[in-house]
């Protein structure tokens, strides 16, 4: 199945879950948002001033340059008396702008003493006043059902007196790694073994993602014990991962396990790394079978994983595409033609500020360094062939996949 049309698949069978729960904003970060935010204030709620500098009535600059100072305007402390004609108060940033006033002049371009202020230049009526709801009106729509709450959402709510906010409940993702393979680290390794590494990654996005995880451990290659750690995650969370047995081999029981306790709705996409993903449900939850390579496991969470996340907790840009660049290729990228490929690549700019990338020199999936040592994906395209040197190249910087 193509890339595409995998991720349409998977959106079109997911339903956003609607639990919620009411949550302060110092918790809120990264939680999804599950009622529209409608303003109940306007902000600013008054007019105010945008520099430190005196208020006053525009049209006496018309006929004088001196104004008497009458008093003073502080953030927080208004002044509470009427400015007539010929003269001014002296205000700071924030401070609201005194009745009768209609502009403020910047100090820098004023000389002044204790009771008179002289004045450079003409001003206009608004000329430095943020008018009384020109940041938000109340009634207005801040922030729409479904966004992710970040940094400058919080700042916008806590703008409008919002000190908590009704968010949907946190997904429970539980992870299996399965393989007779598999040894925990800090164990000793026995003959034709290895230490088992995917979930540490996994666990580890999630947890950036605020979702609660489960980590089931190791499970053997064996058919009921993998039915009973199935069986308890499928009571215990709203989406299971596994890490290996969805390929072909004869002790790869993920995929018979999914058949007989829920459906499988499709198995293997035209990706590389990451071929052998299924997607399915099991009795209550939803199921994905990651490849057990760590890179193919990098590759099909973010591809593939993401966006199923976002449509089950209901956020509203479950499909959005990942922001990408363009590069030249420094070198000869060689790509058979089938498959989306994810290569991975270093790009840096040359003394000319040009955009490059080059490749990886291994990109098995089973080479972890191949990620470390890179700093994007090439994107190539499923039936795209050898990019030349110097051809034009689609990048995805990491800094997009792993810290958002």
């Amino acid at each position: 199945m193509p890339l595409s049309a995998a991720i349409d698949a998977i959106l079109d069978a997911i339903e956003a879950l609607n639990a919620t729960e009411s949550i302060s904003l110092h918790e809120a970060h990264k939680r999804v948002l599950a009622i529209d935010i409608i303003s109940t204030i306007n902000v600013p709620p008054a007019d105010n001033s945008a520099m430190d500098g005196y208020a006053l009535r525009s049209q006496d600059l018309a006929t004088t340059d001196s104004l008497e100072l009458i008093g003073t305007a502080l953030a927080g402390t208004p002044f509470t008396g009427n400015v007539a004609a010929g003269q001014c108060v002296r205000i700071m940033t924030g401070g609201v702008i005194p009745q009768g006033a209609d502009c403020v002049v910047m100090q820098e371009n004023t000389q002044a003493n204790d009771k008179l202020v002289r004045f450079m230049q003409q001003y206009e009526a608004g000329n430095n006043v943020r008018k009384a709801g020109e940041d938000i009106a109340a009634g207005q729509l801040i922030i729409k059902k479904g966004t992710l709450l970040g940094p400058a959402h919080l700042a916008l709510l806590a703008s409008i007196g919002q000190a908590s906010v009704t968010v949907t409940c946190q997904l429970t993702v539980g992870l299996i790694a399965t393989g007779d393979e598999l040894t925990t680290p800090g164990q000793s390794l026995k003959t034709g073994a290895i230490y088992e590494s995917n979930s540490y990654a996994l666990a580890a996005m999630l947890e950036n993602l605020k979702l609660k995880v489960i980590n089931y451990g190791i499970v053997a290659d064996e058919l009921n014990t993998l039915r009973n750690v199935f069986t308890r995650a499928d009571n215990e969370c709203d989406l299971v991962i596994s890490c290996g047995g969805v390929s072909v081999g004869e002790a790869d029981f993920v995929k018979d396990i999914l058949a007989e306790a829920g459906h499988i709705n499709f198995w293997k996409v035209a990706i590389k790394p990451g071929k052998p993903f299924a997607f399915g449900r099991l009795a209550k939850t939803w199921f994905c079978g990651l490849p057990g390579n760590p890179v193919s496991s990098f590759v099909t969470f973010e591809l593939l994983v993401k966006p199923l996340i976002r449509k089950l907790s209901g956020q509203n840009d479950a499909d959005k595409q990942q922001p990408y660049f363009v590069a030249k290729a420094a070198s000869l990228i060689r790509k058979r033609p089938g498959r989306a490929d994810f290569q991975r690549g270093y790009f840096y700019r040359d003394d000319n500020d040009e955009l490059w990338v080059k490749a990886q020199g291994n990109q098995s999936s089973g080479v972890m360094s191949s990620l470390t040592n890179a700093n994007c994906y090439l994107l190539l395209a499923q039936e795209q062939g050898d990019i030349n040197q110097t051809q034009d190249i689609k990048i995805l910087p990491f800094s997009n996949l792993f810290t958002d």
